[in-house]
């Protein structure tokens, strides 16, 4: 295939868990052409011919809109209320700013937006980290952009700069959990990139579609 028939993905939460894991596939992938991500300060001692590192102030998107056309986004924005300090700094970085990517995304002719939530996602819930994912989900798709994916893991496992106790002991009782309670158990990072590329490359549907833990665990062992 010529590379003028590959396509080109945006990229925003390159440095998280999952976003690390999907750059790394993204640049690997023989079908993007091009990989643009959107970070806050370069990403050091990483190069490479296809990727382009693009400075941006989340709170100001606008100048870099040429950026969505015809592109597949990818957002794996998200942080915590302990990094977060506040709900209102949570809330923009997991509303607001997958939000306004998706505007752009729509506005400028993106080819498909997709995003990790997480499991539990519900506008109702009376859990605000839970509260604030349902929220972003039910914006998204008031926006009828022309393919929107979601994903909702459950736990994710995957190589943090911080210990977190409670990520050991569930990975350490995974196994356990069988049945209808399967898409509870911890998912790790790299499981979930891999469910994301191979959505983004074979799933040609319109319209939205929702994807959970024990879903991304078979579509992350096809071949992408």
């Amino acid at each position: 295939m010529s590379t003028t028939h590959k396509k080109t993905a945006l990229l925003a939460g390159a440095t998280g868990l999952v976003g690390s894991e999907a750059l790394r596939l993204l640049l690997a992938s023989g079908d993007y052409a091009k990989v643009v991500a959107f970070v806050r300060r370069p990403i050091q001692q990483l190069s490479h011919p296809k990727l382009e590192q693009v400075i941006v102030d989340f709170d100001d998107l606008a100048p870099h809109a040429h950026h969505f056309q015809n592109a597949d986004v990818y957002c794996c924005l998200g942080t915590t209320i302990k990094i977060a300090k506040t709900r209102e700094a949570f809330r923009k970085v997991d509303f607001d700013y997958p939000l306004r990517l998706a505007e752009l995304a729509k506005q400028n002719g993106a080819r498909q937006y997709l995003i990790i939530t997480a499991l539990g996602s519900d506008a109702n819930s009376s859990v605000f980290y839970n509260r604030v994912k349902g929220e972003v989900e039910l914006a998204l798709r008031a926006l009828d952009l022309p393919a929107l994916r979601i994903f909702r893991p459950s736990l994710l496992l995957g190589e943090r700069t911080e210990f977190r106790l409670g990520e050991k002991v569930a990975s350490w009782f995974s196994f356990a959990i069988v049945g209808p309670l399967k898409k509870y158990r911890p998912i790790h990072a790299r499981t979930v990139a891999r469910a994301l590329l191979h959505v983004a490359l074979h799933d040609t549907s319109t319209g939205t579609r929702v994807y959970e833990s024990n879903e991304m665990e078979k579509l992350a062992t096809a071949p992408i």
